[in-house]
């Protein structure tokens, strides 16, 4: 018995369960991921084939077409389209005529292929070490990520070709071992897209000099061999490309994401243009390269090709949206010496080559510069100015750890559910989470938008139907008090203007300024704050959709007055309002009232004297006055609002569990990871 009880069978017994646990949910882990990749790639396939024939494969109709490659006697630059270099149309020339056969699958499959294959291949390519977690999980989540980006689903869209330069040049970096294979694949890339040659100086200056004498000699055959075989096409492309007049479209196009599209987007033209353009794509390809050299001698080789491709996005005269894709390769590159900062350029790089650029900055004109350029801005930042962590830095795999305040203790022994979300004691990333709250509203105006199947016309009987189960319903409950309170108040002029100050400026202000006080002086109820009030946020959008409303200002005959829109005219879908840029039957629950008594509470229990909290909860009862009186909402909206913010901090409570107590918000000074020894010389 002695004998069994201390024999440690039992505690290896224990440890066996707990790691055949962890392999098996790193297995589900897996599975879930490879699902999400192959519906994803589905949908791909799902949307381009689901899209009429003259809609879908347009660059692939510059060459089968009527009027495309294939049919046209004369120059390849006659046809519609067609931009790539003449070596491109000599060898994808033959290949085309297959796919002339099969337009639409066997083409589609194909990309399909080649981006599970650049996948997997960036996946091997990863620095090292890595984890058995990130070695197992890498090759799903890379092809997932290809497949939302843009270029891959512009690529997939048009029918393009731009994939291929990119796996080329992966696979002559990382998979192929012979100098001259290596460097013939480099070659073959640059003769595709000629600025690819930017890697050439990269195996030179990182020691493969054979290899990168192959790429130059591959790619200077290559294109002699298009000059010897289309010298007029080849005048075309050197010559008129090349010096920035632009093949497919118009080289200021927003399209064009290099330098040369972005000066002249600003207006330059000319010498001054061309100077400009010249010195400073001279300047990131130099800066570019000596990075890319320098990363790659730390070992990180994937970060030095994302780099190197960056680059030549940016001296490229033209590049398109399809030929985007180095950018997305930089997501491996790590920042930041916090382990909360690390998700900053990862999460920064994946919206910047999923979203558009809309969703991204706000629609105003001062940020179109920025807007217009956002992925070249992108590019750029990556190949010259973003400090990447070399592996030789302490705090490359030991980041300075996240503070967490101690838990608090619950009624119910469930909560809560993800105990994961801890609550954070310091701040979160403020460019993340600027980032993310205008991405976040961004999505939300758009699922407004399309709760009424993408215009106010397409739902406007369903909301007026709805609008009169409402003023039934209010009828009923005797507090149908819309049209008395909005005639009672256009009769007063001063108590008018105040309400319609009150509801264009403060629903935005007030939200926005309770968010930054609580993220400057109290973090931890920034992240609980921040929490309920996106969860209210989402039932909101959840009422939008089941139920659009039309407001009393916008139901016909009840004599409503729009006192902030003017005067409404019936006749037209849209009221000659500003529909267009949102949802007008958004009313029901009301965000005016449930933003507002969600700052109303957050001041009442965060604010320490009760003044504060007293003029707090004078901003919900302003609120609520104003979206009344101006004919926005109905009494019944507010009592929507109301339950939505109550849902948004129960959802807050039960999955992160209660606010975090004062007395444990009080960050301590976190430990510095040692140094590295230096090792002695010999």
């Amino acid at each position: 018995m002695a004998n069994a009880e201390h024999s440690g069978r039992p505690a290896e017994a224990f440890g066996s369960t707990a790691v055949d646990t962890a392999r098996a949910r790193l297995r589900a882990a897996r599975l879930g991921l490879w699902l999400v990749a192959a519906v994803l790639a589905v949908r791909q396939v799902a949307v381009v084939l689901g899209t009429p024939r003259g809609e879908r494969l347009t660059d692939l109709e510059t060459w089968v077409g009527p009027d495309g490659v294939l049919h046209v006697k004369g120059s390849l630059y006659d046809s519609t389209q067609f931009t790539g270099t003449p070596f491109g149309g000599l060898v994808l020339k033959p290949l085309t005529r297959a796919a002339e056969q099969a337009l639409g699958w066997g083409w589609t499959f194909g990309t399909l292929l080649l981006v599970a294959a650049l996948g997997l291949v960036v996946a091997r390519a990863l620095p090292q070490p890595i984890s058995r977690r990130t070695s197992l999980l890498a090759a799903p989540v890379a092809i997932s990520l290809l497949m939302l980006s843009l270029p891959v689903r512009n690529t997939l869209w048009l029918g393009q070709t731009s994939i291929i330069p990119v796996l080329l040049v992966l696979l002559g970096c990382f998979v192929v071992r012979d100098w001259r294979a290596a460097g013939a694949l480099i070659g073959l890339a640059a003769a595709l897209q000629p600025t690819v040659l930017l890697f050439a100086a990269l195996l030179w200056f990182t020691g493969r000099r054979r290899a990168a004498a192959a790429a130059g000699a591959t790619f200077a055959a290559g294109t002699a061999l298009a000059w010897a075989a289309m010298p007029h096409d080849s005048y075309t492309y050197w010559v008129h490309h090349v010096a920035g007049v632009g093949l497919g479209g118009a080289a200021d196009a927003l399209a064009n994401q290099s330098l040369h599209g972005a000066l002249l987007r600003l207006g330059l033209a000319g010498p001054l243009e061309i100077g400009l353009f010249l010195s400073l794509g001279t300047a990131v390809a130099v800066l570019g390269i000596r990075r890319a050299v320098r990363y790659a001698r730390d070992g990180q080789l994937l970060l030095a090709v994302a780099l190197t491709g960056c680059a030549a996005i940016a001296v490229s005269p033209t590049t398109w949206q399809h030929q985007l894709l180095w950018v997305l390769l930089a997501v491996v590159g790590r920042v930041g010496k916090r382990a909360s900062d690390r998700y900053v350029w990862p999460v920064a790089v994946a919206l910047v080559m999923t979203l558009p650029a809309k969703m991204m900055l706000p629609n105003v004109p001062v940020m179109y510069p920025l807007r217009d350029n956002v992925v070249l801005l992108a590019a750029i930042a990556a190949a010259t100015l973003v400090p990447f962590l070399p592996r030789t830095s302490p705090y490359y795999r030991t980041p300075v750890p996240t503070e967490y305040a101690a838990p608090v203790p619950t009624r119910w022994k469930h909560v809560p559910l993800l105990p994961f979300l801890k609550r954070v004691l310091t701040r979160p990333n403020l460019l993340l989470e600027l980032l993310l709250i205008r991405v976040t509203y961004a999505a939300y105006q758009q699922v407004r938008l399309a709760a009424t199947g993408g215009s106010n016309a397409d739902g406007r009987l369903r909301a007026e139907a709805h609008g009169q189960q409402i003023l039934d319903i209010e009828r009923f409950l005797h507090i149908d008090i819309e049209h008395w309170a909005n005639h009672a108040v256009v009769k007063v002029g001063w108590l008018r203007d105040f309400f319609d100050f009150y509801y264009e400026s403060f629903h935005f202000v007030v939200p926005l300024t309770v968010l930054a006080v609580l993220y400057w002086r109290r973090p931890v109820d920034y992240r609980w704050a921040r929490a309920s009030l996106g969860f209210a946020t989402l039932l909101a959008l959840i009422g939008f959709w089941l139920y659009p409303l039309a407001p009393p200002r916008l139901m016909p005959n009840l004599g409503v007055i729009d006192t902030v829109h003017g005067v409404q005219d019936f006749s037209k879908p849209d009221y000659g309002t500003l529909t267009a840029l949102t949802n007008q039957y958004a009313a029901m629950p009301s965000l005016h009232f449930g933003w507002s008594l969600w700052c109303g509470l957050v001041i009442a229990i965060v604010a320490p004297k009760w003044w504060m909290k007293a003029l707090g909860l004078l901003h919900p009862f302003f609120t609520v006055s104003a979206i009344v009186a101006t004919g926005n909402h109905w009494v019944l909206d507010a009592a929507g609002g109301a339950l939505v913010v109550a849902g948004g901090f129960g959802l807050s409570y039960l999955f992160m569990g209660p606010r975090a107590r004062p007395e444990t918000t009080r960050p301590h000074p976190a430990p510095l990871p040692a140094a590295k020894e230096p090792t002695p010389s010999a």
